[in-house]
């Protein structure tokens, strides 16, 4: 399992998901106090390429060995690429919850969106 850390270069929303956006395209994933939280994640289920997305509310469901947990969207958007090697090996959100355990890209429909998100200090202290 990752160590506690909170990347400089993400923004966070109250429900433990980050993003990281680049033009027009955000990447979204759960923090490491989310899959903490969760235990060993045994399943993620993503939404399909092309699902409208909106912020704060559900997209995809995750599910580890204590319960099944919804993964709220940070952003609004439409879901461009979904990170298929987590079906084989979901325990990666655990091992890399900012790299290799990235969930989903979405093209953003409102990117002024992000100014309402948290950075790495304002998440650190909600927690």
């Amino acid at each position: 399992m990752a160590d506690e850390h909170y990347p400089e270069d993400l923004i966070y929303h109250p429900e433990h998901d980050w993003a990281k956006v680049e033009g027009d395209v955000a990447t979204f994933g759960i923090t490491w106090f989310a899959q903490d939280a969760l235990g060993e994640v045994v399943f993620f289920e993503p939404p399909a390429v092309g699902t409208v997305v909106t912020k704060d509310a559900s997209y995809a469901e995750i599910e580890s060995v204590k319960a099944v947990s919804e993964v709220v969207a940070p952003l609004s958007g439409e879901i461009v690429e979904v990170n298929d090697a987590l079906e084989s090996a979901p325990e990666t959100i655990n091992d890399d919850p900012y790299g290799a355990g990235w969930m989903v890209k979405i093209k953003l429909s409102d990117p002024s969106e992000a100014a309402s998100l948290l950075d790495p200090a304002a998440y650190k202290a909600l927690l």
